[in-house]
């Protein structure tokens, strides 16, 4: 079970997984961990199917009700993930970092 860390406390603000590693996913998802990263704790991972990394990052207490994990997309949005209601929400990924800090109010 996942302990519902308060936002202040949650060691990680945001992860982000590129969904393949394939088509310039990986490098689009670095640029986006990246500018996360100069904001919030932010955490990258690439390794293994993506529901294996959605549970690792739900164990580490990722912040809840900010995006827990952020996939890019081709047409240029992300997948945002909420950990714990899991709802997706695409958001355009030049304005993740707005989004993010919108999230942690």
């Amino acid at each position: 079970m996942v302990l519902r860390l308060h936002p202040a406390i949650a060691p990680l603000k945001a992860a982000v997984f590129p969904l393949v590693n394939k088509d310039g996913m990986p490098e689009l998802a670095r640029r986006i961990f990246d500018d996360l990263r100069k904001h919030y704790n932010t955490f990258y991972d690439d390794g293994g199917s993506i529901g294996r990394r959605y549970r690792r990052q739900d164990e580490a207490g990722t912040r809840s009700a900010s995006p827990s994990t952020v996939s890019p997309t081709q047409d240029g949005t992300v997948t945002v993930r909420d950990r714990d209601t899991l709802k997706q929400e695409r958001v355009a990924a030049d304005r993740l970092v707005t989004y993010v800090a919108q999230k942690l109010k």
